[in-house]
């Protein structure tokens, strides 16, 4: 959880960041793919060929196609039809298809797993239920786009990592994951990108260095590596921990107006299904597996 939780803080930033000083100001295609390029230089280094066969390297590569690649072009876009809060909104249903893919892959359908992503889900919306602007349906539909990328390249790599040796130092290959994004980030700019809207000011392009070498750079290492340690209950949790943390940093320094009441119920109701996880779920599917 370790892992999880410093991504979720340092991830909260990146809402705000683009929402505020990128979108509809910088090409998001050009955003998307300087991200990508600037995190994969920063694990490219530390590539070893021993640790690498050409099945695992296909598979990081596709993973990382879903999660960055094809999410960022997904998120990007939904950023010109709809509000920093109204992403977050829209982002709570990524703990359900979390739960769901990893069931798929696993052949089962975990219920209490499920059940504490619906709970965290029901947290999140609380937190978030508002008036959206006329843009919902198209922004929704897109950021549904972002969220099951997202999910399905944090599930498959668990997976991944689960068919492969316990001792493999996963810095050592991530440089593919990267590698994979860029595929599908440098056809998109090459045929829609706008190069009359690249950073104009030093505060956009600050930004993207960030974005790109801390926030997907060292934050998708973190977050995946995270993935591996936790259950898929957990997991699907600690998604939808990006709701109120981004809210946070978003009332902080962007003075955003909140319904403080609904804040703190949906925190709490998060926070619990987090402990019902932890404290009930685990022990319930161990007992399980144990009578089984």
């Amino acid at each position: 959880m370790g892992y999880l939780s410093a991504v979720t803080l340092l991830w909260a930033f990146s809402f705000s960041l683009i929402g505020v000083y990128l979108a509809g100001q910088v090409d998001a295609w050009f955003s998307v793919l300087t991200r990508v390029v600037l995190a994969a230089l920063v694990f490219l280094p530390f590539l070893r060929r021993q640790h690498l066969h050409w099945r695992l390297a296909l598979k990081l590569m596709v993973v990382g196609a879903f999660q960055l690649g094809i999410m960022y072009c997904f998120y990007y876009q939904s950023f010109l039809y709809l509000s920093v809060p109204e992403v977050l909104l829209f982002t709570i249903f990524t703990p359900i298809y979390v739960t769901l893919i990893y069931d798929m892959l696993h052949r089962q359908f975990s219920a209490w797993y499920l059940a504490t992503a619906a709970i965290a889900v029901l947290g999140a919306a609380v937190i978030k239920f508002e008036g959206i602007n006329e843009d919902f349906i198209l922004g929704f539909f897109i950021v549904q786009g972002a969220n099951l990328c997202f999910a399905i390249g944090q599930v498959g790599y668990k997976r991944i990592m689960e068919q492969e040796k316990v001792d493999l130092p996963q810095h050592t290959v991530f440089g593919l994951f990267y590698l994979g994004a860029i595929a599908v980030a440098l056809p998109m700019f090459v045929l829609f990108g706008d190069t009359s809207k690249l950073p104009a000011t030093t505060t956009q392009w600050g930004i993207l260095i960030y974005l790109g070498t801390v926030a997907s750079g060292l934050g998708y290492y973190l977050w995946n590596k995270g993935a591996t340690l936790v259950n898929a209950g957990a997991l699907a949790i600690m998604n939808n921990a990006l709701v109120p943390a981004g809210l946070i940093v978003n009332i902080v320094i962007w003075n955003r107006d909140v319904d403080y009441p609904r804040l703190i119920l949906g925190g709490v109701i998060i926070l619990f299904s987090l402990w019902f996880n932890e404290h009930w779920v685990k022990k319930h599917t161990m007992r399980a597996q144990h009578s089984g």
